[in-house]
């Protein structure tokens, strides 16, 4: 597909995968993107999972049309970018692979000390100029490997971003932008915030009329939105006012603390309200509704003295990512020795930017006046 004159999307559709990275759901798969840009030396952006190389391979020769790339610009050695660059190299001896320095030490980690290959090593505003093309080098380090280097092309104005401005989601996919590109943010670079700020001031002096990335579609309209997007997730910053309920139950007693919750915030005209069964429902995408939104309530059981599992692992996942800016409400039940609030409490604790709510509900086996009494207490002070 040309996405401007003489510039060229390769990539192809992995609608067989079930878990990116192992850990996330892409029901609706998910696009790897790759770019050739045609000029007086032709240049190649980036490759394609080793599943697809054949057909990545394919593209490439359709839109050469015969004649031979002279570059390979490697941003990301993640595999699912850079798992097809032996074959490239075996089909092209005399393109000249042009990346930086750990990228190439990861490149012997994956293909052997003994893959050989021509290379130019660049750093941060180095320049390759390919007639009338001239790429200028930006590095992006942990956005979200330490190796990545971005590009931009100072004559057409556009930025090839590796994997940020991505999503999930195949080409042929309509689902909203910006619901994938969070999940897909938050869950595999949400924690590098600060790394994500840093290139995003030095993509503020660049002028960029389209961004190219790894997954997902090339952006070439209202960029602002998804820069603004960008800025707010990594600075930690809520998109909106509302409240994410994550709760795990184990006879059903939190679960139904959790939605009486729920029933009371909407009755206090709440309009943003999500709930969340963390032993169920996509942890993935509870995590992103919760960066997405203003509050956070928490309901466990207490199991074995501790938190119930489903909700202890999802604030490790809160944890790794930098929640904070956030305040938290909790629900605890337990039918000897509730205890779960207060390990709540503990943790969150070690967590920067978070006020706790000051009503706190316990309930004690099931539903009584007083525990429906305090979920209204936090009701009304969250609302």
């Amino acid at each position: 597909m040309e996405i401007a004159k003489g510039i060229y999307n390769i990539g192809v559709n992995d609608k067989d995968i079930d878990l990116f990275e192992g850990l996330y759901t892409v029901p609706d798969g998910v696009l790897y993107n790759s770019y050739v840009v045609i000029d007086e030396k032709i240049t190649v952006f980036d490759t394609a999972d080793a599943r697809f190389s054949d057909e990545w391979l394919a593209n490439l020769k359709s839109v050469l049309d015969g004649r031979k790339p002279d570059y390979l610009i490697v941003e990301h050695m993640e595999p699912d970018h850079s798992a097809s660059i032996a074959k490239f190299v075996s089909e092209y001896p005399e393109a000249v692979v042009v990346s930086e320095t750990k990228a190439f030490k990861m490149m012997s980690q994956f293909f052997g000390s003994e893959f050989s290959f021509e290379k130019l090593e660049i750093k941060e505003g180095d320049e390759l100029c390919t007639g009338r093309h001239n790429f200028k080098f930006v590095a992006a380090p942990m956005v979200h490997w330490p190796e990545v280097m971005i590009a931009y092309d100072t004559t057409d104005k556009i930025l090839f971003s590796a994997d940020a401005f991505g999503k999930f989601g195949a080409s042929d996919t309509t689902e909203d932008w910006d619901d994938e590109a969070r999940r897909y943010y938050i869950g595999i670079v949400g924690k590098y915030g600060a790394q994500v700020q840093t290139l995003l001031k030095k993509a503020a002096a660049l002028d960029i009329s389209m961004i190219c990335p790894l997954h997902g579609p090339v952006l070439k309209e209202n960029l602002g939105h998804y820069i603004a997007l960008y800025d707010k997730w990594s600075s930690y910053t809520p998109e909106a006012d509302g409240v994410v309920i994550a709760y795990a139950s184990i006879y059903g007693n939190t679960k139904k603390a959790a939605l009486l919750l729920a029933d009371k915030l909407r009755e206090n005209g709440c309009e943003n309200v999500k709930v969340f069964d963390l032993a169920r429902d996509d942890k993935y995408e509870a995590l992103a509704q919760a960066f997405r939104y203003s509050k956070l309530v928490l309901a466990s059981p207490t199991y074995n003295s501790e938190l119930f599992p489903p909700v202890r692992a999802f604030m490790d996942l809160l944890a790794e990512r930098g929640y904070k800016n956030r305040t938290v409400g909790m629900i605890e039940n337990g039918s000897w020795a509730p205890v779960a609030a207060r390990l709540m409490e503990k943790r969150f604790a070690e967590f920067k930017g978070i006020t706790l709510a000051e009503s706190k509900v316990t309930v004690k086996s099931a539903l009584s006046n007083e525990s429906v009494s305090q979920i209204e207490a936090l009701a009304d002070e969250l609302k």
